[in-house]
């Protein structure tokens, strides 16, 4: 276990405050963490353990943040997370086995038609609007397919979540932002109970990084309920064509 110093804890506090409000808008808050914990010294699999729990505490925030407010209905999820739950499983042995270059080179352009589609699509706004999916086709597609992708790779999953319960169930933007909180929880929880299992997790980072989670969560769902399309549109524009910019400097 890595030792670190009061001030590089306090640091990587700030940047799990900042990781949690990024997230609960737009997702992808993983993106600016992660990097950070390797920057300081934390070792790669450490890293990625310690990510992945601290983050649970930010989503957990927001959701139930969207859940008191009106803005997240459990009820039409279920079938949806018990797929996620499955597909996580799946992604996470998947990951263990498979190249992930292939992936890598083409997800930044699948990035980029996400971000294009959420800058010009008139369905991201504040209406809801006709489903193109049944409830019966979403949660396997939808549900299973966001798993897997979260347990085998994950950059943009918030992304991808809401352009989903947007696009193909005609939720508001509200709404599909708050929709996407318990499909990553269930993802994020499932890939962490892997970890912790293994070992990968230093805990008192998390126990700093958890706190500043929960409040930069709380106070970025707070905003996404106040001003809906107005905020998330452009903020997940911005932050999906910056982790495709990113993938491709790798």
């Amino acid at each position: 276990m890595p030792e670190l110093s009061l001030s590089v804890v306090a640091g990587l506090a700030l940047v799990a405050f900042l990781g949690g409000f990024i997230s609960s808008i737009a997702g992808a808050g993983g993106m600016l963490v992660l990097p950070c914990l390797l920057w300081a010294g934390v070792p790669p699999v450490l890293a990625l353990g310690t990510n992945k729990t601290q983050s649970v505490f930010g989503t957990l925030s927001s959701a139930v943040n969207y859940f008191r407010q009106g803005h997240l209905d459990l009820a039409p999820l279920r079938a949806t997370l018990a797929w996620a739950f499955v597909g996580a499983i799946g992604g996470t042995l998947l990951v263990q086995s498979l190249d992930k270059a292939f992936l890598e080179t083409l997800l930044p352009w699948i990035l980029i038609v996400l971000a294009a589609y959420f800058a010009l699509s008139p369905r991201i706004s504040d209406r809801d609007t006709p489903a193109r999916l049944s409830a019966r086709a979403f949660a396997p597609l939808v549900g299973g397919g966001l798993g897997v992708y979260g347990g085998f790779f994950g950059p943009g999953m918030g992304s991808f979540s809401a352009a989903a319960f947007a696009a193909l169930r005609g939720d508001n933007m509200r709404r599909a932002t708050a929709s996407t909180k318990p499909v990553v929880l269930v993802t994020n929880v499932t890939s962490m109970i892997l970890f912790i299992a293994g070992g990968h997790v230093v805990w008192p980072l998390v126990a700093a990084m958890a706190v500043a989670q929960i409040v930069g969560a709380r106070l970025g769902s707070n905003l996404v309920i106040r001003r809906g399309a107005a905020l998330v549109r452009p903020v997940i524009v911005v932050v999906t064509v910056a982790i495709a910019v990113r993938l491709m400097l790798r």
